[in-house]
């Protein structure tokens, strides 16, 4: 009884000298370990490791209503060695850097639409790629008609800024005519039509129902035999079902009406008429899962990722709730995206390798 007493009383005595120890040298010991995390995060290139093929990853799986977990519309694709990215929510160009993939090698951004929520980090987008990289030229935003508007308007809010930071890093490092962003618009599709082509990659842009907002488009990407679609912001749609057919990957917007439901509700109790009345719009204009789930199966897709989640939700043990029946609406794997998530196709293959970057 007296030796397990002194030994406890031995551990509690470490622990405490350990505590001291660790206050007295806070200055010390904190410095070494922010070293140690800059020598593995600064600098880090997901892109440099990856095989040839199509990679996706989950740049912002959120919407406009406030999510702690999760950025705005944004998602990554890469062709081989050049990276695309598909729309601009707050917080994007932030989970760009942190999943290890260098903004400054971001190829050009495609917009689906022009609603707040898939433009509002266009401007931190602009700025991590013109300071990360020896770009000569601004950053290529293709969009239907308006796009010239959006990103002139960008331009416009960070003219004061670009100037800022060429007048104090140097136009070595920050050259003034690769400052912002270069509107590349095309024609708003009634069909299926290819908007970009280069090294092997296609880039097909196709009309989506997302009335009233008009245009809206989402975006099929091919490339060595492998395809990603991305729906942007719709309710179910045929023509996403279309220009899917026998895609990899489908990446699909998802809102779960029951759960928006019971949020307007609440909010309307609370007092809250207008946010209630919003909460009950947005019903009318985006795809619930199980509608997606049966998209990906008349399509004939891989596997079904869900994003752009609406309503937020604190814990994944609730994706069942979110999902409902969609499991019974496709036979193959459905995915609840998180911010950070990747989906490695290499060139030639039929498999579909996930991970996060985070």
């Amino acid at each position: 009884m007296r030796k397990g007493f002194r030994a406890l009383t031995v551990l509690l005595l470490l622990i405490a000298l350990s505590g001291g120890a660790a206050m007295l040298f806070q200055c010390q010991i904190g410095m070494w370990l922010f070293q140690r995390g800059v020598e593995r995060g600064a600098g880090r290139d997901n892109l440099a490791a990856l095989p040839d093929g199509l990679h996706v990853g989950l740049c912002g799986t959120g919407s406009p209503l406030p999510n702690r977990d999760r950025a705005g519309a944004c998602t990554v694709v890469i062709a081989g060695k050049a990276m695309f990215v598909v729309d601009a929510g707050e917080g994007g160009a932030r989970n760009i850097a942190l999943m290890g993939l260098p903004n400054g090698k971001i190829r050009a951004l495609f917009l689906t639409h022009y609603h707040s929520d898939h433009i509002d980090g266009l401007g931190p987008m602009m700025l991590l790629r013109w300071t990360g990289s020896g770009n000569t030229a601004p950053l290529p935003v293709y969009g239907p008609t308006g796009v010239e508007a959006v990103v002139a308007g960008f331009d416009a809010a960070y003219a004061a800024d670009h100037g800022y930071r060429t007048a104090h890093h140097g136009p070595a490092i920050t050259p003034p005519e690769a400052a912002g962003a270069a509107a590349m618009p095309f024609a708003t599709p009634d069909k299926p039509t290819i908007v970009y082509e280069a090294g092997g990659l296609t880039i097909t842009a196709f009309p989506v129902d997302h009335r009233p907002v008009q245009p809206a488009v989402g975006y099929r990407f091919d490339y060595k035999g492998r395809s990603v679609v991305i729906s942007g912001d719709t309710g179910p749609s045929k023509m996403v079902e279309t220009v899917s057919k026998g895609a990899d990957l489908l990446i699909h917007e998802a809102l779960q009406p029951e759960m928006v439901r019971t949020l307007a509700d609440r909010l309307k109790a609370a007092g809250r008429p207008q946010t209630a009345q919003i909460m009950h719009d947005i019903l009318d204009y985006h795809a619930s899962p199980a509608q997606a789930a049966a998209s990906a199966q008349i399509a004939g897709v891989k596997m079904l990722v869900l994003s752009h989640i609406v309503p937020p939700y604190p814990m994944r043990y609730l994706d069942g709730a979110f999902l409902g029946d969609a499991s019974g609406k496709f036979d193959g794997p459905i995915v609840v995206g998180e911010d950070g998530d990747s989906y490695s196709l290499p060139a030639g293959g039929t498999d579909i390798t996930r991970g996060n970057w985070f």
